[in-house]
């Protein structure tokens, strides 16, 4: 009887162990998984989050627009007709299968790291590997081959723009502002992404503005814009020529 009942404890302390993991993984696991099905963009939606869906969308073909950062109707049609190609649901809604199929991932919500493609909020967040690499990849896209220090600079009149009333606020929203860069119109800024340029966005992020203080910059070999020549010099770094 005593050998029995020993068993019997044995057996409850198993089974409350085994409760008691139960409910710890559901009361981990499960709001993850909410979390990922909470992500969504729709028709009236605004954002940075929406440039980087409709750059993507562009370049594969899928939308005709401006590159806004307002999930409007043509970028609705777009989703939509990314969907049927790719088999999803054709809802014209990115929520979060859209978004990893377009290889979208954000961190905390469809994604559990940073290092991730994504926009960002404004230039005050400024920590995450997001930013670093969206900075970085308009930084490669418009001045690889340049100067350290020009690569910087470049990056710096991002962030001046967003301090600058006549630009929008956010970064993701001046580097796809409609025609504010060359390599967001000939695709350049998706080439391979080089360690200088990684390392020029860090730096900018940081406050080093090589700039000082521009928030236009262009190459004078390549210019066609005659307006651009009256903005008055502040300096030349390599082969750009940066103005206020």
């Amino acid at each position: 009887m005593v050998k029995r009942y020993f068993n019997y404890k044995i057996f409850l302390v198993l089974l409350l162990s085994f409760i008691s993991v139960y409910l710890l993984f559901n009361t981990v696991v499960i709001p993850y998984r909410s979390a990922v099905s909470a992500v969504t963009f729709k028709y009236g939606s605004k954002g940075d989050y929406i440039y980087v869906i409709q750059d993507k969308l562009k370049r594969w073909g899928f939308y005709k627009g401006n590159i806004d950062g307002v999930y409007g109707y043509q970028t609705y049609l777009a989703v939509k007709a990314f969907q049927q190609k790719n088999g999803l649901k054709a809802d014209g809604i990115a929520g979060n299968s859209t978004l990893v199929s377009l290889g979208i991932f954000i961190p905390g919500e469809n994604s559990n790291t940073s290092n991730t493609y994504a926009a960002v909020t404004s230039s005050r967040s400024t920590t995450n590997d997001a930013t670093v690499k969206l900075l970085a990849s308009l930084i490669n896209g418009e001045s690889r081959g340049e100067p350290y220090e020009g690569q910087v600079a470049v990056g710096a009149v991002v962030l001046n723009r967003t301090r600058d009333s006549r630009f929008p606020k956010t970064i993701a929203g001046v580097i796809y502002q409609p025609g504010a860069f060359t390599a967001t119109v000939d695709g350049q800024i998706s080439a391979k992404l080089e360690q200088t340029s990684i390392n020029a966005a860090r730096d900018a992020l940081n406050g080093w503005d090589p700039s000082g203080g521009a928030v236009y910059y262009f190459n004078p070999a390549k210019a066609t814009n005659a307006w651009i020549w009256s903005r008055p010099l502040i300096k030349i770094i390599g082969k750009h020529r940066f103005c206020s």
